[in-house]
């Protein structure tokens, strides 16, 4: 469900110059209900926490909520299906192949649950996406956490080696969440084929439509233990809309269905038309990706002249470490009115920074210098 390559690849080389984007800056959501704050000298908060879009809804996505707010007294039966056949489409499978829920983490919810029928483990980078994980946690799945390498990538070859008896998931956040780094394909493919049958492998592709390179939705025919899960939630600015979606075998999309109360009838009418509209703003997607590309590069390059070890990021965020700043990092922002994270790893003190607007990037910067 990747980004047109060809489109971004020409927009990166092209650089921010004579693109046009002014349009874009100036549709930059408010963060929220809380954006502004009755705190005195200080500004709207910025929110670089949560690794939302700051350019999202799409344009195309906005004027088609405004335009059938009307329809939201009826069910969204007949969209459930316009929605599924364009999925399906877009990553060249059949509607059997494809269930949709409210947001990728309801759909990792349902995995969890299925995996947990047969009590045993699983297996997750560490660190990486792991609020999902609370339900296999609950359910009496053993956790099994593997170490990102050096270079903060993730360890296939030692999660291969973790697998046992009892394992029943293993999950691969590609690229990864708080890292931002990408596993090769070959050697995600060279993962897929030698994962035991009986162990589900779980793909969460939420960012890779800010990358290149192609989804593994072609393996999940081959591969009856894949599946991938996909979200509107980042590049196509709907995280408060809360659509989602899997893409497995027909015999897993039914296993899912089973445990979902009203199978692909969670998402909203509303939310539906969004990302009908969404998926044919192809502009809205490429510029964003190249927004993402600038602010991201000055950031990092900043951050680096503040002594700041920065990982090259695939995402919409930035994995840095301040263990050689010299300031007090968090007091800083709360001081600017700036929502970050936390430490995901104390040892080197690793942070995660969500890629906002350049606006924001730069005032971000100002607050750490």
């Amino acid at each position: 469900m990747g980004i047109d390559r060809r489109i971004l690849l020409k927009q990166i080389g092209l650089g921010m110059a004579g693109i046009g984007f002014g349009n874009l800056e100036a549709l930059a959501s408010p963060a929220g209900i809380a954006s502004t704050t009755n705190i005195p000298g200080v500004g709207e908060r910025i929110f670089l926490n949560a690794n939302e879009n700051p350019y999202g809804p799409s344009p195309l996505a906005r004027q088609a909520i405004t335009e059938k707010l009307t329809m939201s007294n009826r069910y969204n039966w007949e969209l459930s299906s316009q929605l599924m056949a364009m999925l399906a489409k877009k990553n060249d499978v059949k509607e059997e192949n494809v269930l949709i829920g409210a947001g990728s983490t309801e759909m990792l919810d349902m995995v969890s649950r299925l995996a947990a029928q047969q009590k045993g483990s699983y297996i997750i980078a560490d660190p990486t996406y792991n609020y999902w994980t609370a339900t296999l946690d609950n359910l009496g799945m053993k956790k099994v956490k593997v170490p990102l390498t050096a270079n903060k990538e993730l360890d296939l070859p030692a999660m291969l080696a973790a697998v046992g008896k009892d394992t029943r998931l293993l999950y691969i956040c590609n690229p990864n969440n708080p890292s931002g780094t990408m596993c090769a394909r070959e050697s995600l493919v060279e993962l897929v084929n030698r994962v035991p049958q009986q162990v589900m492998i779980v793909v969460d592709e939420a960012y890779i439509d800010f990358t290149t390179q192609p989804s593994l939705s072609n393996m999940i025919n081959e591969f009856p233990n894949l599946v991938i899960v996909k979200t509107f939630s980042k590049i196509y600015g709907l995280a408060g809309a809360r659509v989602g979606y899997a893409l497995a075998t027909k015999k897993t999309i039914d296993q899912l269905s089973a445990l979902q109360s009203s199978p692909n009838g969670g998402v909203s009418v509303l939310s539906r038309i969004a990302a009908i509209a969404s998926l044919n703003d192809y502009k809205f997607v490429a510029d964003c990706a190249v927004l993402n590309h600038a602010a991201k590069k000055y950031t990092i390059e900043e951050l680096t002249k503040l002594n700041c070890r920065c990982i090259p990021s695939n995402t919409s965020f930035i994995y840095f470490s301040v263990e050689n700043y010299k300031g007090d990092y968090f007091k800083r922002l709360k001081d600017h009115n700036i929502e970050g994270t936390r430490f995901y790893e104390e040892a080197g003190k690793w942070t995660r920074i969500t890629v906002g607007t350049m606006t924001e990037m730069k005032q971000f910067v100002r607050a750490l210098q």
